[in-house]
């Protein structure tokens, strides 16, 4: 069975022969730690492809992120980088006085004229699961252009400015989806990061109001063209997580150690596919081997039972020690 296979009848729940691998590598492990990585790829080959990156971490990123310093991303917004190979945060927001929006215009280029004839091919010669690079973002690009205590103000203050901006996003967002959608890509890949270590950032009935509808509509259009729907959330989502699930989102990356992956698991197992993720804050940088191995166990009993609707998905970070990440996967394979 091949990758691509195997991911698709996982997604379909039509039992696959083992849970689909993918591993993502922050930047610096691609940048610092390349040996381990090759050595554990060949070990346990991958049935994701373009997983060699974290989504969302494309190479002139991980090259900013190499030392330490500022860079500007293609929208205008500064990053500082204090420690190389860790991705940094947004220090000169582009619009952090609503005077800055006049000017101000979406990177259109980014989408108008990418070249997907390489994309293409690559999924042509490969028998992977292959995903598209990260697309909308809209509560994330929302916070990286305005500063995310500006943003908040924005939402608390339900301001006009702030609607007229996501507006833009969307209608950026929905070019972007839509242009990967007519590439050979399985799966488009979304993000937005919606929890802190108690809950979700705002109030789950503003969610549902400002970003629910965006996020259907990115679904429609991916079911629409025959694709699967793959989205990443960070922190404590559980309360919004149905809401994930009945738009249309067909695989969900998310914390499911920040939040009890049992009651997760009787409220949606068999309706989403869940992709990874082992704890990334505790056991994958401090734990031992078997702790590790306990972790993926705990994971299996909720959601595996060979029907498919999970996929065996770390992140791979800086302090995280390359038997672990080996771990993981030996683990999924018992």
């Amino acid at each position: 069975m091949t990758g691509r296979e195997r991911v698709r009848k996982c997604l379909m729940f039509q039992s696959p022969d083992r849970a689909p691998r993918d591993l993502w590598a922050l930047p610096y492990i691609s940048l610092y730690r390349k040996e381990e990585f090759d050595k554990v790829i060949k070990k346990y080959p991958m049935d994701i492809g373009l997983s060699q990156l974290s989504p969302g971490w494309d190479d002139k990123v991980v090259q900013a992120a190499a030392k330490a310093g500022c860079y500007q991303d293609d929208w205008g917004s500064v990053w500082q980088v204090g420690e190389p190979g860790v991705i940094g945060e947004v220090k000169g927001p582009a619009i952090a006085r609503w005077n800055d929006f006049d000017a101000f215009q979406p990177p259109w280029d980014l989408v108008r004229n990418r070249d997907m004839s390489q994309v293409n091919r690559l999924c042509e010669d490969s028998d992977k699961f292959m995903l598209s690079d990260v697309t909308a973002r809209p509560f994330e690009r929302l916070q990286f252009l305005r500063g995310t205590e500006n943003l908040y103000l924005d939402i608390g203050y339900g301001t006009a400015e702030m609607r007229k901006l996501l507006d833009m996003l969307h209608e950026f967002y929905i070019e972007d989806v839509a242009g990967w959608c007519k590439s050979n890509v399985d799966g488009i890949f979304f993000m937005d990061d919606w929890g802190d270590a108690r809950g979700p950032l705002i109030n789950p009935d503003v969610f549902r109001e400002l970003f629910k509808p965006l996020y259907r509509e990115y679904c429609e259009i991916i079911h629409s063209h025959g694709k699967f729907a793959f989205f990443h959330t960070d922190g404590t989502t559980q309360e919004i997580y149905g809401d994930f699930v009945e738009v249309g989102m067909d695989a969900i990356n998310s914390q499911l150690f920040a939040m009890d992956i049992e009651e997760l698991a009787r409220r949606y197992k068999g309706k989403v596919t869940f992709w990874g993720e082992m704890d990334r804050q505790c056991v994958m940088p401090f734990g031992t081997r078997e702790e590790v191995r306990r972790a993926v166990r705990r994971v299996r009993k909720a959601l595996d039972d060979g029907t498919g609707g999970v996929i065996a998905q770390c992140e791979w970070g800086k302090a995280d020690p390359r038997e672990n990440v080996e771990a993981v996967f030996e683990a999924w394979g018992e």
